[in-house]
């Protein structure tokens, strides 16, 4: 529970054995003790009790404040809520209850908290052994009164989670799904003992236990389940699942999507669909299933997407809940480096911070650091780059500068558009994670149209490193570094050098140059210099420039690249050639925009490719 400790910690504090500090609870010597099971939780601001057994006078020695570990990596709600620093998303069983939806699916990116909140409902709503209850009362749901209490540990529960099914073949993911499912099934062993089961019945949940049920039978493994425990505890279940689509994330990747999808088409449908032995379904992912077919003709399912109202806040943490948390571990100074660098999501009407990145910003002694990058694949960015036109070069290379970009958003992109529509790519990109809708409107009713931005410099991040190891034949990575580690120390002449090293590097390693290279070295500097350029190519003096490094300092140097390229040139055509592209530069004055904002020093190149060849005239 929050604000409370386990005896352990108090008769450390206290320096008295843990005995005696439950004892002391037992007698009510400890001011706010709370039983819970068979231990003592103690309030972590209460005092040790004067020791009675010395009678040369009484002493009290104040309990020091210990600040509750923070969840790093706990998606176990019991353990969450009692023993680490928890923030209460327990209103949204209220939200629930007062709507009631048969079938529920939330999508949110990755590591956005929707493992922790559904085991919060599995542990709210199931029927056990033990009192749950305990869990819940100090927290707000509780205090809405009996009318949702009254659901609390009243319906058996099936609880499946696929987030760690990332395997490199469908038979290998076949197995862990099945496994995940046999778990279950032993999860409800009292069903093989229960009289109000059939033989028949038995044998199928035997089948299960032993791996020897057929594909088949192990996709009809939820719908049977389900029929099984309304039968044996009169009440239909709960489903819950976890991470639906992961396998299919990974199908996709790997190649084995069409299997996947049908083997998931099934399972789901048994459990989801015109189920009479359903009470409730939740489901979490990062994409809608929608056009999936996996529920096709499924009418009792309500999507929460990342553009829509309803539970926007109960994923990720509000800038309320980030502002009381760098309060309670006393670096509330901390809150405007936290907003830069893992704010900016908006998720429905609701401002919402990367949950897992703050969480480890604390434990990280608040330094910040890319921590959403490490925990799973950002293949999506390089399969983009891979196929990308000048048109997603063009607005990547916006977006990474720091601009805003507009474009028509299907919250039902399935996984096959990426490679078939290439606009389905922003569509993806913002219920993953990677954009933040900071303006959306209705289109058709059904869609939107979005003004799209990176939400965060940890996400910006995130895009230079994998744009620049996607693009590391045109922009080596060793050239990258050395560039970023001279604008870091403001060395100017090396900064020229470089550029210079790298405009020669890199043309020369292809046979022709064309638009490609033209928009993937663009897009390939704007990752490299995000930190500390904006890159542009719109008009400037009297003119369109080609590349514009606009330093986000004054102190920094600004750079101009313009292009030229034509076929078969003799190395003195292609030496005026450079030439002329640096002259274009002083005779359009492209340097106005730089200039009038007090930049002094301005790196300008003139560049010109024929085939591997190429000349750099510097100004």
């Amino acid at each position: 529970m929050t604000g409370y400790i386990h005896v352990k910690e108090a008769a450390k504090l206290w320096n008295i054995g843990e005995r005696q500090v439950s004892h002391l609870c037992k007698i009510g010597k400890v001011n706010g003790a709370l039983k819970q099971g068979r231990s003592w939780m103690i309030p972590v601001d209460a005092e040790k009790p004067a020791d009675q057994r010395i009678k040369t006078g009484a002493y009290i020695q104040s309990a020091k404040t210990v600040k509750l570990p923070l969840p790093v990596g706990i998606s176990d709600y019991r353990l969450a809520s009692s023993s680490y620093y928890y923030i209460d998303k327990t209103m949204m069983i209220k939200d629930f209850i007062d709507e009631r939806p048969m079938v529920s699916l939330f999508t949110r990116p990755r590591r956005f908290g929707k493992t922790l909140n559904m085991d919060m409902l599995r542990v709210f709503f199931e029927k056990t052994d033990s009192d749950t209850s305990v869990y819940f009362k100090d927290k707000k749901i509780w205090a809405c009164g009996e009318q949702y209490r009254a659901y609390q540990g009243k319906y058996p529960v099936i609880y499946v989670t696929f987030k760690d099914v990332k395997c490199e073949s469908w038979e290998s993911t076949y197995d862990l799904i099945c496994q995940i499912l046999r778990n279950e099934v032993q999860r409800h062993s009292e069903l093989l003992s229960s009289n109000r089961i059939s033989a028949y019945d038995k044998k199928y949940l035997e089948s299960i236990l032993s791996g020897s049920a057929s594909e088949i039978d192990m996709a009809m493994t939820f719908m049977n389940l389900s029929r099984m425990l309304d039968a044996h505890y009169d009440k239909a279940p709960i489903i819950i699942i976890d991470e639906y689509d992961t396998p299919i994330q990974q199908g996709h990747t790997l190649g084995y999507y069409d299997k996947v999808i049908s083997f998931m088409r099934n399972l789901f449908s048994g459990g989801l669909k015109d189920n009479k032995h359903l009470s409730f379904g939740f489901l979490t992912g990062i994409l809608r299933v929608a056009k999936e077919s996996i529920f096709s003709g499924l009418n009792n399912l309500v999507i929460n997407s990342v553009l829509d109202n309803k539970y926007s806040a109960y994923f990720g943490f509000t800038p309320d809940e980030v502002r009381e948390m760098a309060r309670y571990y006393g670096v509330s100074e901390k809150y405007d480096e936290i907003c830069e660098w893992y704010d900016g999501y908006r998720f429905g009407n609701s401002e919402i911070f990367n949950p897992w990145s703050v969480i480890n910003y604390f434990n990280n002694e608040c330094k910040p650091k890319a921590f959403w990058l490490s925990t799973g694949s950002n293949d999506i960015i390089g399969e983009i780059i891979t196929q990308a036109d000048q048109d997603i070069y063009d607005k990547l290379t916006s977006l990474v500068s720091g601009n805003t970009i507009v474009s028509y958003i299907d919250t039902s992109v399935t996984y096959p558009q990426i490679k078939q529509n290439p606009s389905a790519i922003y569509s993806f990109l913002l219920v993953a994670g990677y954009l933040n809708a900071v303006k959306a409107e209705s289109s058709y009713g059904i869609d939107y149209m979005c003004e799209l931005a990176l939400p965060n410099k940890e996400i910006t991040f995130v895009y230079s490193k994998e744009i620049l190891q996607k693009l590391d034949h045109i922009i080596p990575q060793s050239i990258a570094i050395s560039v970023q580690e001279a604008i870091y120390s403001g060395d100017s002449k090396r900064i020229q050098a470089l550029i210079h090293n790298l405009l020669l590097q890199s043309a020369s390693s292809f046979d022709t140059v064309g638009e490609n290279f033209y928009h993937g070295f663009m897009l390939g500097l704007c990752a490299m210099l995000s930190g500390s350029y904006t890159t542009s190519n719109r008009e400037s003096g009297e003119g369109r420039y080609d590349i514009q490094l606009l330093p986000r300092d004054a102190k920094l140097p600004g750079i101009l690249i313009e292009l030229k390229a034509e076929k078969n040139c003799s190395e003195d055509e292609l030496k005026k050639l450079s030439e002329t592209a640096l002259q274009q530069i002083n005779d359009r004055k492209y340097d106005t925009e730089m200039t009038s904002m007090g930049i002094t020093a301005i790196h300008k190149y003139g560049v010109a490719f024929s085939g591997k060849s190429v000349e750099v005239a510097v100004g």
